[in-house]
């Protein structure tokens, strides 16, 4: 699915008004098209969510964010293709076009991506009642660095500055459940993907900001069940990244499922082409395991 079929979706500002964390720029958003027809979108400063509906929604909400080394956004096969799967599932899914670090644009670009995605499951829970959702199962799906976002709002339990006030702040900004796909965790020198990495926190961070955005480091017993999903010869993001937050999973108690392949490499997207297995098919089991899918 491509750029004509998505622009049939409905679209929501994340935010009504000014985006906060924002500073009048000459930054305007990038869309391109690649060979195969795929899409990649850069210097978001207006973010969004991309609505896809199923005919018979069953209550549950999956809020995606696609990958691209928090310098481009994925937005297709790692946003909208995904969306659509879980449509057929009767998930109502949204495509977080979030906004990517930019000094420019943006008063604090460590922040910017976190507050949009808090932002996004604050405005999905808001508006459960027109989607026919269950303000309770609102998940949080990632690739890559949207891998990361994911996790670190997962595992975010505090207000980040720049927060809209009034009634949006009230509501929860925790997801009710993680999907992480390849997703990049830890930001030490010896995991790190260090693209993304220096996109979000700037060539030299410091140790407690390469902490802070650990995801690994920042999971509690409060941190939403995680279901994970990574190949062992990924050459981008390290499968340690996975292995690391499965065991803070365990040592904190929150219930983790993960599915290794010896094969695939990285941003593989839905399917996995060196094994017959599909890991979408795990990801249905687990999602009706726990009560997400009825």
């Amino acid at each position: 699915m491509h750029a004509a079929s998505a622009q049939t979706q409905p679209v929501l500002p994340l935010y009504a008004g000014l985006v906060p964390n924002s500073k009048p720029s000459r930054v305007r958003e990038v869309v391109e098209k690649q060979a195969g027809g795929s899409i990649r979108i850069s210097n978001v400063t207006e973010p969004t969510l991309t609505v896809f509906r199923p005919a018979q929604p069953n209550g549950t909400a999956v809020i995606i964010c696609p990958g691209g080394g928090y310098a481009r956004l994925a937005m297709d096969h790692e946003g909208y293709d995904v969306a659509r799967r879980l449509n057929d599932w009767g998930i109502t899914a949204f495509v977080l076009k979030y906004r990517l670090p930019n000094a420019e644009s943006q008063l604090d670009k460590a922040t910017a991506p976190l507050l949009d995605a808090q932002q996004a499951l604050r405005l999905v829970r808001q508006r459960s009642q027109e989607y026919s959702l269950n303000p309770a199962r609102i998940g949080l799906m990632g690739f890559s660095a949207g891998g990361h976002l994911a996790a670190t709002a997962g595992t975010a339990h505090r207000v980040v500055p720049g927060t809209p006030a009034g009634t949006f702040s009230a509501t929860s900004a925790t997801p009710d459940f993680l999907v992480l796909l390849y997703p990049v965790i830890s930001f030490s020198d010896s995991l790190a993907h260090l693209g993304s990495r220096t996109n979000l926190l700037g060539e030299h961070p410091t140790a407690t900001q390469i902490q802070l955005y650990s995801a690994d480091e920042q999971v509690t017993v409060q941190t939403p069940p995680v279901f994970l999903v990574h190949a062992q010869d990924d050459a981008a993001v390290k499968v340690q990244n996975s292995l690391r937050f499965y065991e803070a999973c365990l040592q904190h108690r929150v219930p983790a499922e993960m599915h290794l392949y010896p094969k695939g490499g990285h941003g593989f997207g839905m399917r996995n082409a060196s094994t017959q297995d599909e890991w979408m098919d795990r990801l249905r089991n687990w999602l009706t395991a726990g009560g997400w899918l009825r």
